[in-house]
């Protein structure tokens, strides 16, 4: 999921701030209705659905996105809502609230409500392999975050539901490329040449048996090779063969495991071929995505959240998923949840996958995924009781 095809949720949880809820009332329980009813105002979808087609006609890749960065703080400045920028290149944090802890974070989403505590509004870049979150954190703005909360629309989900799981719930990932150098030649004398090609082949079908041969049966990994290039013609070797893809697990342990099995497999298997071969592993651009696995407190937190929104039976319970987020350098820091939030509708058929090119958004779950969030983070700052704070004025330096 982009970072553009995100932002726009945020700015419809700004229009809460003008409402005061005491951390004594027992409100608590109302707000994820009260959000929801607020954001399916057709004024409000209207506003939410104009800025996400805006955002929408102008993708930018990751670290580039300067134009939405710029709306973002457009918006931001019309609302009165301070901010720090630039972060991780040009991602931006906005702040409501006193400015005092406790804190809770929302990735791509935001809540402004007049309460005891802040809310950290994280428009994060390039979440789409760059490991912008890695970014976010490295730049030291959300040290003493309590928690922070993430969502991604889900094609197959009907609307009006949400599906998560305490624990693991997506792979660690990374990802690998490889060049199998050899000698190149005409294809009638092979003899005369060292196969790159058949080398590549062999280090394929032995990279299968790490997951199949080596790995736990009860513990789910992939390596699949998605990418290979060699030759342009049909009756000539070429000198070289460039091949690449990605490994997934669920624990550190097994990422780091497989990778360096990865290396070895594709030095060696080419050397038995009498070819060299170099792995990069991209980490400067694409690091390793650790595990995403939701908090069991926050997971309480989200059913009962939810659960007085749509109602417990529009809660569901899924199974574990092979794809990554990186979110996930989040939950490492601080308490994190992540959900998948339905966008599905049988009058609209089958919406392709959210990375297909044909990839569409139902924007009449737009509503439900701002409301969502606000009633997280809101509820969340209520639940916990801050203690009063001594210091004077309200600032966010302690951030």
């Amino acid at each position: 999921m982009t970072y553009t095809e995100w932002v726009s949720w945020i700015f419809i949880l700004c229009l809460f701030g003008p409402t005061p809820i005491s951390s004594e009332s027992s409100l608590s329980s109302n707000i994820p209705t009260n959000f929801l009813s607020f954001a399916r105002k057709q004024e409000v979808v209207d506003w939410l659905v104009g800025v996400r087609r805006k955002i929408h006609e102008n993708p930018e890749l990751g670290f580039e996105e300067v134009e939405t960065s710029k709306l973002v703080r457009a918006e931001l400045d019309k609302m009165g809502i301070p901010y720090k920028y630039p972060v991780a290149v040009t991602g931006v944090l906005g702040f409501v609230g006193t400015g005092e802890p406790p804190f809770v974070a929302i990735r791509a989403d935001m809540d402004a409500l007049a309460m005891q505590g802040t809310v950290i509004l994280v428009f994060q870049p390039a979440e789409e392999g760059g490991g912008g979150a890695k970014k976010i954190l490295d730049a030291g703005v959300l040290e003493n975050v309590n928690a922070i909360f993430g969502l991604h629309v889900s094609p197959d989900l009907p609307i009006g539901e949400v599906a998560s799981r305490s624990g693991p719930l997506l792979a660690g990932s990374g990802f690998f490329e490889a060049v199998i150098s050899g000698k190149g030649g005409h294809a009638a004398i092979p003899q005369h040449s060292i196969d790159p090609i058949l080398a590549a082949s062999n280090v394929i079908v032995s990279l299968q048996h790490l997951v199949s041969r080596e790995a736990d049966p009860l513990e789910s990994q992939v390596v699949t090779v998605a990418k290979f290039q060699g030759g342009g013609a049909f009756n000539v070797i070429p000198d070289s063969v460039t091949i690449g893809g990605t490994f997934r697990a669920f624990s550190k342990e097994s990422i780091m495991q497989l990778k360096q099995r990865i290396e070895e497999v594709i030095t060696r298997q080419a050397a038995v071929q009498r070819c060299n071969a170099t792995v990069d592993f991209h980490e400067k651009e694409k690091p390793l995505f650790p595990a995403t696995i939701n908090n069991p407190n926050l997971h309480k937190h989200f059913q009962n959240v939810v659960g007085n929104m749509l109602g417990v039976h529009n809660v569901k319970d899924m199974q574990p998923l092979m794809g990554s987020e990186d979110f996930s350098f989040y939950q490492e820091e601080m308490p994190g949840y992540f959900f998948f939030l339905g966008m599905k509708d049988e009058a609209l058929g089958r919406l392709p996958s959210v990375h297909s090119p044909h990839f569409k958004i139902n924007e009449d779950a737009l509503p439900y995924g701002a409301a969502l969030h606000a009633s997280l983070a809101a509820t969340y700052l209520l639940e916990i009781q801050p203690q009063p704070s001594s210091r004077e004025g309200k600032h966010h330096d302690e951030l």
